[in-house]
């Protein structure tokens, strides 16, 4: 079960790293076609300059989104008194607690660290899962401010719109030139190859980056909420309602839909393809072979 922990935590400081081999390779290549090395670094600050932002405004912006609304405990004690036992189990400040009002059962946990971290659940999960299975779900979300999911999710979700910018401008770069890149290779097509390439390589290999440090970062919380609730049967309980009664969230917007326990949007080949979310099947066999180490 640890070894399975660290393993994962492993594996997604290699994949971040390969991002940021990513973010700077397309820095290279339009350091090149401007004739200009300093470029390679402009594109490292405006990088690191977004994912910053993203940082400290992306949890607030995550809530707004979702369209939660904060309550206290004399509002929903069920839901509020579930997240303040969990958080006094795992040694953690109390977060923020909200609810979304969408019929479509599910929930998300943001912030950038557990001082500042957020939950929130749907009005659709309260109505559909049971005492136990309501808990083991806001443990799964509160094993995400544990491990610092939350950070990271914020840092990636700022480098994918990064690499997204920096591909935009690269292929910019390939079709119109400038200055000496203009006189260099002026209307070179193999550069203008480049660009295409780059502009439509670059986006795909961000979100398959996004969407496995995302799976990788589900199995995580999935083992830590069973270790917390000692109770595995209860979130693949939880997990199976929602694959069977989960529907698309009112209010959908990919680029927070890796932060829900389930995928948010509409199914449908691209988003089964860079899917930030693992099968919900195997998510249930993992805490079942869990459970049986109990």
């Amino acid at each position: 079960m640890y070894s399975a922990i660290a393993r994962n935590k492993r594996n997604t400081v290699f994949i971040i790293i390969v991002f940021l081999a990513v973010i700077g390779g397309l820095g290279y290549l339009a350091s090149v076609v401007y004739a200009d090395p300093w470029i390679t670094l402009i594109v490292f600050v405006v990088a690191t300059a977004y994912a910053l932002i993203q940082y400290f405004a992306a949890d607030k912006l995550a809530v707004s989104m979702a369209g939660g609304h904060e309550i206290q405990k004399a509002d929903n004690p069920r839901l509020y008194r579930v997240v303040e036992n969990l958080a006094i189990t795992e040694g953690l400040p109390m977060p923020k607690v909200y609810i979304v009002n969408d019929p479509a059962p599910n929930a998300f946990a943001t912030g950038r660290d557990p001082k500042s971290a957020a939950v929130a659940a749907t009005s659709g999960l309260l109505d559909l899962m049971t005492d136990q299975e309501l808990e083991a779900v806001m443990a799964h979300e509160m094993g995400h401010v544990k491990n610092y999911d939350i950070r990271v999710s914020m840092i990636v979700f700022g480098l994918v719109v990064a690499v997204g910018f920096i591909a935009d401008m690269f292929l910019r770069v390939a079709i119109f030139g400038g200055g000496r890149s203009r006189n260099n290779n002026g209307g070179n097509p193999i550069m203008l190859v480049f660009g295409l390439v780059a502009m439509i390589i670059a986006p795909l290999i961000a979100a398959v980056v996004q969407a496995a440090i995302s799976r990788q970062r589900e199995y995580l919380a999935d083992a830590t909420g069973a270790m917390t609730t000692r109770n595995p049967d209860a979130l693949a309980s939880a997990l199976a309602k929602l694959g069977e009664y989960g529907r698309p969230m009112k209010r959908q917007n990919s680029t927070m839909s890796h932060l829900w326990i389930s995928d948010p949007n509409r199914p449908g080949l691209m988003s089964r393809m860079f899917s930030t979310h693992p099968p919900i099947p195997e998510r249930i066999a993992r805490l079942e072979k869990i459970g049986r180490t109990f």
